[in-house]
Parts: structure tokens; sequence; C-alpha cells
């Protein structure tokens, strides 16, 4: 309908992600201050009104208005993660972090798998207007559902007994220990941040996986296409194949962590290790496989791209969940610095992609790109197996840190 040059196109979807790294840090501060519950309903409130509005915005202010629409759509956005780890850190008991943490981040796969096998037929049948109207339409039927059952905390809560609130409460004190002050009242320990070695590690193996998740389903169908022949972009189901594989395998890696953590004599650091070395390290020896698949070998090739985004469901029982194991009380903090770098990478990659292959139908070229991604997975992964760490940090509570050192 819109005849958009490449480079317009580009643009437009580059925009969201400008707009999503900004309210990052913010978000995980203001989650703390007035409770993930108003910063989750205020912006997927916005997000989806902004989605059924998009067509109307193409429409009056042609691709301008429309990359205004995904910035502020991409700044909306960005608010979630830092608070979903906020909203986990206040409910979920510590034992519970690692399956509940990622039976929640799956949804995201979920909510892929479905727009991609139901946007073909939605645009066939109703136009491709209905896309943004559905799915902006269901956001908004879940925020008005949220604001009536969710809660910022358990104690918040009116739709859970005394018991389950009480136990709540009791397994997180037993871990942080009682505080002088409230959680959101506590000194936001910037500095302390920073000058972490397990932090530091855990940003960079935020930033490893995002670099290869990006690259992967960005630059993976262009490959496919222009190498091997295959337009999986014009296939919904091979489109959603990756991100089904990645809903499946969560639930197997979910079962494998309940069974080593009932083995005392493994450690959260090594479970929290273990499941990011499989998301990393299998991801980074397929990639490298995918660049040595002849034209012709399609049926592989989709296979181990497949396998590749469905493995590093693993890194979710990993870094995803690390940032509270670190900080309970900044984890929302935590989350918005890590996963705002992070996604620095996922400008970048796409861009350095750019620069190297000036030839898309030069196989040698695209392997480059693979070893590079591989390198970054590799990097990553092996800074956090030697510096990540999977127990609260002094900084966690600023005002009891003289209490965790006179501790046994």
């Amino acid at each position: 309908e819109y005849d958009w040059s490449e480079q317009t196109k580009s643009l437009v979807l580059s925009s969201f992600f400008w707009g999503y790294v900004l309210t990052q840090v913010p978000a995980g501060v203001l989650a703390r201050k007035f409770g993930a519950k108003v910063t989750i309903t205020s912006g997927l409130t916005v997000c989806s009104l902004l989605n059924v509005l998009t067509p109307l915005c193409a429409k009056l202010g042609g691709w301008k208005l429309l990359c205004a629409v995904r910035l502020c759509e991409g700044v909306c956005q960005g608010v979630l993660y830092p608070s979903y780890h906020t909203l986990i850190s206040a409910w979920v008991p510590p034992k519970e972090r690692a399956s509940l943490g990622t039976y929640a981040y799956v949804g995201a796969s979920f909510g892929t798998i479905i727009m991609l096998a139901s946007s073909g037929v939605l645009a066939s049948m109703a136009g491709w207007a209905s896309i943004f109207y559905i799915s902006g339409g269901v956001g908004c039927v879940w925020v008005l559902a949220y604001f009536q059952r969710g809660a910022s905390s358990p104690t918040a809560s009116k739709n859970i007994s005394d018991d389950e609130k009480m136990f709540i409460e009791l397994e997180q004190t037993n871990e942080v220990g009682k505080s002088e002050q409230p959680a959101e009242k506590l000194p936001t320990p910037w500095l302390s941040f920073f000058t972490s070695p397990p932090f530091l590690a855990l940003i960079a193996t935020h930033c490893a996986s995002t670099w290869g998740f990006w690259t992967l389903l960005t630059q993976i169908p262009s490959y496919m296409k222009n190498v091997l022949g295959k337009d999986i972009k014009a296939n919904a189901l091979l489109s959603s194949l990756p991100y089904t594989v990645m809903l499946l395998l969560s639930f197997p890696f979910v079962w494998l962590s309940k069974v080593l953590q009932r083995k005392k004599s493994l450690s959260l650091s090594f479970s929290r290790k273990l499941f990011n070395s499989i998301g990393q390290f299998i991801p980074m020896l397929l990639l490298i496989a995918l660049g040595y698949v002849s034209p012709g070998q399609d049926v592989l090739a989709v296979v181990i791209l497949s396998l590749t985004v469905g493995i590093g469901a693993a890194a979710q029982l990993g870094f995803m969940i690390n940032h509270i194991d670190l900080s309970p009380n900044f984890a929302g903090v935590l989350m918005g610095i890590s996963n705002g770098i992070a996604n620095v990478m996922s400008i970048i990659g796409p861009l350095l992609v750019g620069i190297i292959v000036t030839n898309k139908e030069d196989a040698h070229q695209w392997r480059l790109v693979f070893f590079i991604a591989a390198g970054v997975y590799l990097m990553g992964n092996g800074m956090f197996v030697i510096f990540g760490r999977a127990n609260i940090q002094p900084w966690n509570n600023p005002t009891t840190r003289s209490k965790y050192s006179s501790t046994p």
C-alpha cells in the first residue's frame, strides 16, 4: 500500500528499539518507587492504544508519523522487563524463581508464535490493518484483567489468602534478612553496581545473548533465502518454528533445573552457569555449523536454526534470572541496566552484518558473521562462568551491610 524504500522500512523498524533502550534504567527505578503494577499497566495501555492507531497514523502522517508512533511504543515497552523482574522478585519464593520466572518469560515466545502464525490469515481475511487492531485490542483487554487481579506485591494483593501471603514474605525474609527500611526507600547504590564483577559478568553474557539472538532472527532469513534458496519469511509456520521450539524446550529445562535443585551438593551458582552454558555454548557451535550447510540442504538449515534459537531457552534459567539472585531489592534496576546495554547490541549486530556482507549470495562472508556471533557467545558466557555469582551481594541492602559481614 505504501511505496517505501528499503532504507525507509529499516528506519521504521529500528525506531522501536531507540525508544526501547531509553526507558530501561528509569523503568527499574520507577517500578521500585511506584510498584510494578503501575509501570506495567501504564506501559501496556499506551502501547496497545498506539498499536490500534498505527494504521491511521500511517495513513495520515506517512512513515515519519509511523516512526514517531513506533518510537513511543518502544518507550512504553521498555518499562516491561525491568518491571517484570521487580514483580518476580516481590512475588516468587527464592526456590521457585528459575521455574516461575521462565514460565513468565516464555510468554514472549508464545505471543510471537501466535502473531506470526495468525498475521497472514488476518491480513488475507480482513486486511493488514486488522493485525494491529486485534493485537492492540488484546493488549487492552489484558490490561483491564490485570488491573482487576494484579498487584505489585503480596501485601498489596486482595486475591490471595493470609497463609500464602505469610509464606511468601517469610521465605523472602529468610533470604535477605530484616531491613531497617522498606525496599522501595533504600538508596540505590549505583557505584556498587558498576564495580561489582558478578554484575559486570551478567551484563557481558546478556549482551552476548542479545547479539546472537538478533543476528539469528534478523539476518538468518536473508542468509537462507540468498545462499540456500529457502524463503522462510514467506511461510508463517516456518517463521514461527524457532519460537515454538524455544517454548517447548523451556519445559524440560525447567524440569531438569528442579532435579538439580533437589541435589543439595550442587550450588545455585553451578545451576545458573550450567544452564547459561547450555543456552549459549551449544547455539555457538550450531551457528558455526549453519555456515557450512550446502545449498539444497534447506531442511537441515531450518532444523539447525530452530535448535539454535530453541536451546537458547536454557539461558532463561541462567543469566535471565540472575539479577534477582544478586539483589532482590534492586532486581528491576539491574535488569534495566543490563537490558538497556544489551539491546544496543540489537542495533550494532545487524549494522555489522551490513558492513561485512556486501554480496548476500557469498557464503564465505556469511560464515564470518557466524564466527563473530560465536565469538561473542564464547566471551560473554566465559565471563559469566568465571565471575558470575548467585548469592545476594552486600550492596543489596546498604543499610545492613555491617550485619552481612558479621554473619557466619
